[in-house]
C-alpha cells in the first residue's frame, strides 16, 4: 500500500457522495505495502479505507471483493468492502477503480507470539474450510509461470551467487504445478501487516488482492515465513508449532501435504525474493513508496534450504 495517485480532498467529498458514509472529517495517504494507493478516510459515520487500483482492472476486482464479504460473513476476522448507494463495492476515483473498505480497530504485530501465531493459523483455517464453498477462480498471478518469466527478467541484473540461487531453485520447484495438493481460495499474502491485532485477539485480516486459488499450504507457507522466523530466517520452532498445532486442530495436514512441504515453502520464500528484486530493478514512481528489502527474503530461502528440520510438520 503506497501512494501512486493522488487525491484531493474536493474529489474525495464528491466521491464520497455515492456511498452512505457521511461526510469527510480527515483523511491521509498510507505508506506501507507496494502494489496499490491506499487512503485512511475518516467521516462523520466513522473510519474507512480508501484503495485505488494500480494494476488490478476494474473486471478481475469483483474476485477479491466477493472474497471479503464471504468471509467476513461467515466469521472470519476481516475487514468488510463497503457497497455505495448504487449497491456496488467497486467505483471509480481518479479514473482508477476503487473500493471502500471498513478501517479495523488494532495494529500490526512487530514481533508476534506464540499466542498471535496460533491465532493466525486457526484464522487461516477457517478460511481455508469457508473458501471451499465459494464457486470461484483465479490463478496465482504470483505463481510458477511468474516466477519463471520474473526469474528470466531479473538473471541479467542480479550477481553471481544470486543467479546461481535462481537457477538452482527454478529446478527444485519444477514439479510444483504437479503436486496435486488440496487447494481452494487462499489470502496468498498473509504477512504480519496484513493482519491487526489488539493485544493478542485478531481484529481482522486485510489486504486480500493476492487472493487466488492455489494450494493450502502455499498460504500457510506464506505465513510462517513471516510470522515464526528468527533474525537469520530460520523457522522459530515455538511460533511454528503453535501456528501449526492451532491450524490442523481445524484442518489436520494431507500426507501428501507434509510431503511437498519443503517444495511449497521454499516457492513462498523465491515469490516473495523475486518480486522484491523486481521492485528494485523495476520501481514504480509515487508520492509516497515503501520497498521491502529483497536480500530479508533471500536469507529465508537460504534457511528453507540448509535447514530442512525446519519442514517436521508434527
Amino acid at each position: 500500500m503506497s501512494v501512486y495517485t493522488v487525491v484531493e480532498r474536493a474529489q474525495l467529498v464528491a466521491h464520497l457522495k455515492h456511498y452512505d458514509l457521511g461526510h469527510l472529517v480527515s483523511f491521509q495517504g498510507i505508506s506501507s505495502g507496494i502494489e496499490n494507493t491506499n487512503y485512511f478516510v475518516t467521516t462523520t459515520r466513522g473510519q474507512y479505507v480508501l484503495t485505488l487500483f494500480e494494476e488490478l482492472k476494474a473486471e478481475e476486482l469483483p474476485y477479491f471483493l466477493t472474497i471479503m464479504a464471504f468471509v467476513s460473513a461467515k466469521d472470519v476476522p476481516s475487514a468488510q468492502p463497503i457497497l455505495n448507494k448504487a449497491g456496488n463495492y467497486l467505483s471509480t476515483l481518479n479514473g482508477k477503480p476503487a473500493a471502500m473498505v471498513e478501517k479495523l480497530a488494532g495494529t500490526d504485530v512487530d514481533s508476534p507470539n506464540s499466542t498471535q501465531c496460533a491465532v493466525i493459523g486457526q484464522a487461516m483455517a477457517n478460511l481455508h474450510l469457508a473458501s471451499l464453498e465459494l464457486d470461484i477462480y483465479r490463478d496465482n498471478s504470483r505463481g510458477a509461470h511468474w516466477r519463471q518469466q520474473a526469474a528470466e527478467l531479473l538473471l541479467p541484473l542480479v550477481d553471481q551467487d544470486s543467479a546461481e540461487l535462481i537457477n538452482s531453485e527454478l529446478a527444485f520447484q519444477a514439479p510444483y504445478d504437479t503436486l496435486g495438493l488440496p487447494k481452494s481460495v487462499i489470502h496468498a499474502d498473509l504477512f504480519r501487516d496484513n493482519a491487526l491485532f489488539s493485544g493478542d485477539q485478531l481484529s481482522g485480516i486485510i489486504d486480500f488482492y493476492y487472493a487466488c486459488n492455489d494450494y493450502f499450504t502455499y498460504d500457510i507457507a506464506v505465513a510462517v515465513n513471516d510470522w515464526c522466523i528468527n533474525t537469520n530466517g530460520s523457522l522459530d520452532n515455538t511460533r511454528f508449532k503453535a501456528f501449526m498445532s492451532a491450524y490442523q486442530a481445524i484442518r489436520p495436514l494431507t500426507e501428501d501435504e507434509v510431503r511437498h512441504w519443503p517444495i511449497v515453502i521454499r516457492a513462498a520464500a523465491f515469490r516473495f525474493w523475486l518480486s522484491r528484486l523486481r521492485d528494485v530493478h523495476f520501481p514504480k514512481e509515487g508520492e509516497m513508496t515503501h520497498l521491502k528489502d529483497p536480500d530479508a527474503m533471500k536469507q529465508i530461502l537460504l534457511a528453507r534450504r540448509e535447514l530442512p528440520n525446519n519442514y517436521c510438520l508434527e
